[in-house]
């Protein structure tokens, strides 16, 4: 199993980038996913989910109507736009594949975001 995160890197304030997540080892699309995010200091936070079933979103209040969480099953991959980025938003950024009903869950290795002028 392995989830790869891609698209991190330094931005500035106002800025865009696209994260993706490419997974392998399981069946995608089985599985909600999500993103999470890690700052200096702080416990890691969920960022957005989409679910497996019905692609349902959530996003966290900090985020909302800035950041985009989207799937695409054929891929394999989960993306996340981040939209108006601000200094606040830098953190190492993960992605996670969770089935509840079968106590499992998957967690890739994270990608470093920097939002900095």
């Amino acid at each position: 199993v392995q989830l790869v995160e891609s698209g991190g890197g330094l931005v500035q304030p106002g800025g865009s980038l696209r994260l993706s997540c490419a997974a392998s080892g399981f069946r995608f699309s089985w599985y909600t996913m999500s993103w999470f995010r890690q700052a200096p200091g702080k416990e890691r936070e969920l960022v957005a989910v989409i679910t497996s079933v019905g692609g349902r979103t959530n996003y966290a209040d900090s985020v909302k109507g800035r950041f985009t969480i989207s799937r695409d099953n054929a891929k394999n991959t989960v993306f996340l736009q981040m939209n108006s980025l601000k200094p606040e938003d830098t953190a190492v950024y993960y992605c996670k594949a969770n089935r509840a009903d079968l106590l499992m869950e998957y967690w890739g290795k994270g990608t470093l975001v920097t939002v900095s002028s």
